[in-house]
């Protein structure tokens, strides 16, 4: 999937998609770039009904540049006594914020996610991430609180002190997973549920089969994958 960010040609094919009737999905199937991305650009400048390119590129640049004047230069990242670049720790962390945008992760979780990852530490309090993000705290809470239904962080009161801190661990795509799969599977159920209701024999109810055929072989996936995962951080880490 490309990265980076919208062009203007790429605006432009978006307002002439909406102009269409096309959807989120075909616009960003046609530009290579994930529904997601297309549904905050069209949201974010006026909605499908009053979206237009060129305000949507200046609109864009507008917030670009009231960013830069508005946000000071992130504090140096401690290289923590390992020898690190702090560049290049700046550099590589950066990048790993635009892709997790591009997953369709919201730019505010994004920065906390990966703020939490590259500390050794992996676990942060709210000052520690308002002092290092330059954001509100009100803006960590609502990333938190995102993050942690999403099961992508958990809460811990920090010893011997009223506060708490938000900790990251290796298992933060097999909770991730774990959230997905729970969907998964509530789709297979309405799935089955929409087949036995319109008739498996109809092209609706046919529709709805097949979605829960392949919806049940992704959940059966996803939990092998999962024991596998388990199987060898057991092997790797006995009696952990």
């Amino acid at each position: 999937m490309p990265g980076g960010r919208l062009t203007d040609e790429d605006r432009r094919h978006i307002a002439a998609g909406l102009a269409e009737g096309l959807g989120y999905a075909e616009i960003g199937r046609r530009l290579g770039r994930p529904a997601s991305t297309i549904m905050r650009e069209v949201t974010r400048n006026g909605g499908p009904g009053d979206y237009g390119a060129d305000r949507a590129h200046e609109a864009t640049r507008h917030r670009a540049r009231r960013r830069r004047q508005a946000q000071p230069p992130a504090p140096p990242i401690s290289d923590s006594g390992h020898g690190r670049d702090p560049q290049a720790v700046r550099d590589f962390t950066e990048s790993f914020i635009a892709l997790l945008v591009e997953q369709g992760l919201p730019r505010m979780e994004a920065r906390v996610l990966a703020c939490l990852y590259v500390s050794d530490a992996g676990a942060l309090t709210a000052a520690d991430l308002v002092q290092r993000l330059r954001v509100s705290p009100a803006s960590i809470s609502h990333a938190v609180a995102f993050l942690e239904q999403q099961g992508m962080l958990r809460r811990e009161r920090v010893p011997g002190a009223r506060r708490e801190r938000y900790v990251i661990d290796d298992e933060i795509w097999l909770r991730s997973m774990h959230a997905s799969l729970r969907m998964n599977d509530a789709l297979v159920a309405a799935s089955r549920r929409g087949a036995e209701i319109l008739g498996a024999a109809t092209p609706a109810g046919a529709r709805f089969e097949a979605s829960a055929e392949l919806l049940l072989l992704v959940s059966e996936a996803f939990r092998q994958v999962m024991e596998q995962w388990r199987q060898t951080r057991a092997a790797q880490h006995p009696g952990a």
